[in-house]
């Protein structure tokens, strides 16, 4: 593609601090920005959320006061970038309408990462949690248009839809059975390894996100949704990172970190409509390409290792956020009803009666209150039917498809 991280060099690190009014960014316009925009600015936070917090980990596991110093350096310069990009977001738009942003993300990153990730393993993985932020979503929207009169079409725009996924009632599953196999860093396809810090970040980003603005939503149901919804992407972000291989070395992670966001930024500027927004993304690529030289170095030092054995010089395949309603509707007619069982994904009418997925679902649901049912259940009562965006036909599960009573959860316990 005619680009190579090892030869561009980026802006030096030295020259990377910015002042407060650069970093001030005017928000966007949440009426007039392209839904894309949004959500490639809540996934690169996600993305610098995940740098800053690793290089924190990693700073705590050094003595040497020279590396110390180092992580310090380069972590500076991330807590600026994820300042800039996070404060795009206007204050206008409600902490529930950025969350139907967040879902938005959740739902065609992942999508989007399964359809082009090479390994069988990995896509099971993305495809199995889908349907579950795919039916957040869901239940956010119904929230929304219930409460505020805002209907979710208008933040999502024509491309995603909006209809019920794997309950997420039938989501709550025992802890042993979110943890998955690591892949091998050194044997995976790149793409794979991008893929997996990629998608943990997102998934961590919404994990924090909900346990911080959970408990200010007005009403006890709203605030039971996030408190259930936020419980599920814990879930998530354990079924993620237990994919990627903890054999690695501290600075092997460093330096796949700060290739991932080179990588990431790149892949934003393939499809970014705005000029101003696309600049940014130019200018943090930039930044990242000069913080994995400096890895480089260090692993060389250090390590005596060249990082660029294991990281290719052309990136692979863009990331791009598009519509993926065809993909996401395949996936539902062919997997709702799947549950973990262990390491693998399984039909939850598999699993013997006694299995620990029952009896957790007993303690978590087990006294009545249900926010992700009721909040159903309440919208009906209001509106007569629930909220949906269903544009490319009926929902391809039968059971899915009630609108003027809760759709039967279809999971057969």
């Amino acid at each position: 593609m005619g680009f190579n991280v090892w030869q561009e060099k980026g802006i030096p690190l030295e020259k990377q601090i910015r002042n407060w009014e650069t970093l001030d960014v005017q928000p966007y316009s949440k009426l007039d920005v392209d839904p894309y925009t949004r959500t490639r600015g809540i996934l690169m936070n996600g993305i610098e959320v995940e740098a800053a917090l690793f290089l924190h980990q990693f700073a705590r596991h050094v003595e040497d006061m020279d590396l110390k110093r180092n992580l310090a350096m380069v972590r500076r310069v991330e807590q600026q970038q994820q300042k800039m990009v996070n404060w795009m977001i206007p204050a206008s738009e409600s902490t529930l309408e950025v969350t139907i942003g967040y879902e938005q993300v959740a739902v065609d990153l992942t999508a989007y990462l399964a359809r082009t990730e090479p390994d069988p393993y990995v896509k099971a993985a993305l495809d199995f949690a889908l349907l579950e932020d795919f039916d957040h979503l869901y239940r956010y929207a119904n929230l929304l248009e219930m409460d505020d009169g805002i209907k979710a079409e208008r933040i999502v725009g024509d491309y995603t839809e909006i209809m019920p996924g794997r309950p997420t009632m039938d989501e709550h599953r025992h802890p042993f059975d979110s943890v998955r196999k690591h892949v091998d860093c050194k044997t995976a396809d790149p793409l794979t390894n991008m893929h997996i810090l990629t998608i943990t970040a997102a998934e961590q980003q919404t994990m924090n996100y909900y346990m911080n603005v959970g408990n200010r939503y007005p009403s006890m149901l709203g605030r039971g949704l996030y408190l259930e919804i936020a419980q599920i992407e814990e879930q998530h972000v354990s079924h993620y990172e237990s994919l990627a291989d903890p054999n690695c070395t501290w600075l092997e992670m460093m330096a796949m970190h700060d290739y991932n966001e080179a990588y990431m930024y790149w892949s934003c500027m393939q499809s970014e409509p705005d000029p101003r927004v696309k600049q940014i993304w130019q200018t943090h690529l930039e930044m990242e390409l000069a913080h994995l030289h400096y890895d480089r170095e260090l692993v060389k030092q250090m390590e005596n290792k060249d990082i660029a054995e294991m990281l290719p010089g052309e990136f692979p395949q863009p990331t791009i956020m598009q519509s993926n309603k065809d993909y996401v509707r395949q996936v539902m007619a062919e997997q709702t009803s799947l549950t973990a069982n262990g390491t693998e994904f399984v039909p939850v009418d598999s699993l013997p009666k006694d299995h620990r997925f029952y009896s957790y679902q007993k303690m978590v649901n087990g006294n009545g209150f249900v926010p992700s049912r009721d909040v159903i259940k309440e919208h009906i009562e209001k509106r007569g039917q629930d909220y949906r965006v269903e544009t490319e036909g009926p929902h391809p599960v039968e059971k899915l498809r009630a609108r003027h009573e809760v759709p039967a959860e279809a999971m057969p316990y």
